[in-house]
């Protein structure tokens, strides 16, 4: 079964099956899981933080974030097409009553500074309070600008907001900005990492920011249920994904590019190869049949989500001849 949905169906490798049976273990709530431990402190000196905060999920980790920095009553700002606003339960308005305030996104992904200076509150009781704002990169697999992030720290500091980034594919934008990522997670006061997508972990995410910001984090992670025992068991999968996740990101860059061209090629759909710069690319069914499409391929073993438009997602299980097959069986639909 090829699957294209999404690069959170990686399969864990056998080294990191091999390092979850033999992984050090003790209770994490209590503290005292080592390989849960290891991983953190490893994090933390790896994205440039005090401390960071292994976690069940990315959306897990994105509500601590918002509900560590913001209180009741208060609002974030995102952008409309914000994971953490969009796809995450509306768990920052329903668990931590923080108020969402969405922004249209630029066609490159980013918020619009001078649309985000006139969102934010004035002084008045009428008001929820602006405090956050949050950025993700990558966002529909475009990778921020450096320069953006640097000026949206900036307008934070001016402004008096805390910056948060949803980071879940922050290595993509890594890679596909020629830079470590450290040169990313300096602009912010907390990320949010995942390492269940592209970075081939079962399961897990990560969050970083001050000691102080994380332990609070810890409290609210435990409130929503989120303290997990023996966790060193999946802790030990994500420290090799940390590892070595990063390092062969750029096969599934250049995977992406070449589906990309690939479908271009078919006249029933519209493509932009352009627009493919990490691990996703994007195409319009132009006769409104990705339903049908998406059952013809599922009947050849393949996998795919019938959006409008369909998202096609390459990662560490989908290899260039699995792309020309998948290519080559969406031209046989149009053929039929």
């Amino acid at each position: 079964m090829l699957d294209f949905r999404s690069d959170t169906v990686t399969r864990p490798s056998r080294e990191m099956r091999n390092a979850m049976a033999h992984a050090e273990v003790g209770d994490d709530v209590y503290g005292d899981d080592p390989t849960v431990n290891s991983l953190q402190a490893f994090a933390a000196e790896r994205f440039g933080f005090e401390a960071a905060l292994f976690t069940a999920t990315g959306t897990q980790a994105n509500l601590l974030a918002i509900m560590s920095h913001c209180g009741r009553g208060d609002e974030y700002l995102c952008g409309q097409s914000a994971h953490n606003y969009r796809y995450e339960g509306g768990g920052a308005a329903v668990l931590g009553s923080v108020q969402p305030q969405p922004i249209e996104n630029e066609p490159d992904g980013s918020i619009c500074l001078d649309k985000a200076r006139a969102a934010i509150k004035a002084d008045d009781f009428h008001f929820a309070v602006t405090r956050l704002l949050s950025l993700e990169n990558t966002i529909g697999g475009q990778a921020l600008s450096l320069d953006y992030q640097r000026d949206a720290r900036a307008f934070c500091d001016r402004h008096g907001l805390l910056l948060h980034l949803d980071g879940a594919r922050v290595f993509n934008a890594a890679v596909t900005s020629n830079c470590d990522v450290t040169e990313i997670t300096r602009h912010y006061h907390s990320v949010s990492v995942c390492l269940s997508k592209g970075l081939g972990a079962p399961a897990g995410s990560l969050l970083l920011g001050s000691k102080a910001f994380i332990d609070r984090a810890t409290r609210l992670r435990k409130m929503v249920g989120g303290g997990m025992r023996q966790a060193g068991i999946l802790a030990a999968a994500g420290r090799i994904a940390l590892e070595l996740g990063p390092l062969r990101l750029q096969d599934d860059h250049e995977n992406a590019a070449y589906l990309s061209t690939g479908l271009s090629e078919i006249p029933e759909l519209e493509v932009n190869p352009a627009s493919t710069q990490t691990n996703i690319v994007y195409a319009r069914c132009r006769a409104g049949r990705a339903g049908q499409l998406r059952d013809y391929l599922a009947e050849r073993n393949i996998l795919i989500n019938a959006g409008d438009p369909i998202r096609f997602v390459t990662h560490l299980d989908v290899n260039r001849q699995d792309v020309d097959t998948l290519i080559d069986t969406v031209r046989r639909f149009y053929r039929a």
